[in-house]
């Protein structure tokens, strides 16, 4: 079968090995595969002279069940997340922690960015911001765009700063009131919302800090908290730390369970009662606010390209990232939104979002059939 592979310092399409079924996992035919560009043009830097399949992020139908999943039909669509199981490859085997039902209401599209979905949410309980509280979110790529609105979602008002235009406008497009380009604006939005409080939290979304986190830390409130993001290099000033009792902290990933193998191969849940927001957890969530309409994905996925054009579009990452957003691959299993996708041809911005419109309304009027 096809995946996207990096081996050093080039991605391209190869041929790998179809995983076997086991007990306790299903196989999925991919439809889309979303890319992370900060991840994955980091592991591609690495230099490595093994080939590595990219990616973590996807969506697709369940081909097969192994022993124990008989809970999980045949011909279900699924959203998944987490290497090594979830990659930019044709088929996949998913364990059950992994994965999550997408209704009719989700575009497969927008459910391939479940995994950066669970990513935001897991930050933002990181957190820990309640109602009313006040986000600066530094970082306007498509991770930083859904810890935005997901805050927003959840009651919290929201800053977004980025140095480029056309982020910030992709933010107010999708409910964002608060945008910045510069620190002076961002102090003056503090000011209209807090006077001199300062911001609960600030989350740093961008892999270059450059003084970044130190002026998170003039911006927030005593005893506020500043939350680094993927990649982010942790230097900062002690001094300003202490002078407000400030917490800095990381986030990992998608929430507890991940690389705990007994949670994510072996299928042993945490107990609700005790760890209530598991990575699992925190995919069914994401999947519930789209379907809901609490937030919105479309506009952020920049284009959806045949996975043949894998190499093309990691190049246009790496040599222009202000020009891509969110891409999503499209597999040949690939159907309602993109059955009119042509082999070699990308979808923009405007068609992608009138095929996903179109495909949750058919999706959801034959979910209303009788026997749908």
């Amino acid at each position: 079968m096809k995946a996207v592979v990096s081996c050093e310092g080039e991605i391209r399409l190869s041929d790998i090995p179809e995983p076997p079924l086991e007990a306790g996992h299903v196989r999925i035919d991919t439809e889309y595969s979303a890319i992370s560009p900060g991840t994955e043009l980091m592991m591609n830097g690495q230099g490595r002279t093994t080939p590595i399949v990219l990616g973590y992020s996807a969506v697709g139908v369940i081909g097969k069940r192994g022993q124990g999943m008989e809970d999980w039909a045949v011909g279900q669509r699924v959203a998944c997340y987490g290497a090594p199981y979830v990659r930019h490859a044709q088929r996949l085997l998913v364990p059950r922690h992994l994965m999550v039902p997408v209704p009719a209401a989700v575009s497969a599209v927008e459910a391939s960015t479940v995994g950066l979905g669970a990513i935001a949410i897991h930050a933002l309980r990181q957190a820990d911001l309640h109602f009313g509280e006040t986000l600066v979110v530094i970082g306007a790529g498509i991770l930083g765009q859904l810890i935005a609105q997901i805050a927003r979602a959840a009651g919290c008002r929201v800053i977004v700063s980025d140095v480029l235009q056309g982020r910030l406008r992709i933010a107010e497009r999708t409910g964002i009131a608060r945008t910045a380009d510069s620190p002076a604006a961002v102090q003056q939005h503090l000011d209209e919302a807090t006077g001199p409080m300062g911001a609960d939290a600030v989350i740093v979304c961008t892999g270059k800090t450059d003084g970044l986190i130190d002026q998170a830390l003039r911006w927030v409130r005593d005893r506020g908290k500043v939350l680094l993001v993927g990649d982010v290099e942790p230097s900062f000033s002690r001094e300003l730390m202490f002078a407000k009792e400030a917490t800095v902290l990381t986030s990992r990933a998608g929430g507890p369970g991940r690389y705990d193998a007994r949670y994510e191969r072996e299928g042993v849940d945490y107990p609700y009662a005790y760890v209530r927001w598991t990575e699992g957890r925190n995919m069914a969530e994401y999947i519930r606010l789209i379907a809901e309409g609490a937030i919105s994905v479309g506009p952020l996925i920049s284009g959806v390209y045949p996975m043949e054009q894998c190499s093309d579009v990691f190049a246009r990452y790496a040599r222009s990232p202000a020009e891509l957003l969110g891409a999503v691959l499209a597999y040949p299993a690939a159907r309602d939104e993109a059955a009119a996708l042509s082999p070699g041809r990308a979808m923009d911005g405007e068609e992608r979002d009138g095929r996903m419109a179109e495909a949750r309304s058919s999706q959801a009027s034959a979910a209303r059939e009788p026997g749908g």
